[in-house]
């Protein structure tokens, strides 16, 4: 399982690159040239050797993203993930997203205010 939280999570003193390679060097499950590959396709390339406290939240939430993905799961829950993104941020994570969870053929367990179907074959569950 992985987790995006609605609060991040992610260390204020450490660098965008250094809050992805202390998941990373746990599981090994990426290398370094996907994390880059992952860091350009969301359009935080220019965030990584960056303290995560200068960042913008919208930065930290795409960084939070890149982070769940460098981890195996089954189930990827996602709280409020987009929360401070644009409509074209969404978009690239949403794509990054569906694409990992369909090649580990995982399932998405996504929380938000707006019941957005954001996803493919998308169900909305009220609670």
């Amino acid at each position: 399982m992985s987790i995006v939280f609605q609060d991040l999570k992610l260390f204020e003193d450490r660098t965008a690159m250094q809050n992805l390679l202390i998941k990373n060097e746990l599981t090994q499950y990426y290398d370094q040239q996907t994390i880059e590959s992952f860091a350009a396709t969301l359009h935080v390339s220019h965030t990584l050797n960056r303290p995560i406290q200068t960042l913008s939240y919208g930065e930290r939430q795409r960084i939070a993203i890149i982070r769940a993905m460098l981890q195996p799961f089954e189930v990827l829950i996602l709280d409020e993930p987009f929360s401070h993104l644009d409509k074209d941020n969404t978009h690239r994570c949403v794509q990054l997203i569906e694409q990992e969870v369909k090649l580990r053929n995982a399932t998405i367990i996504h929380c938000d205010l707006e019941p957005d179907l954001l996803f493919s074959n998308a169900q909305i569950l009220s609670l």
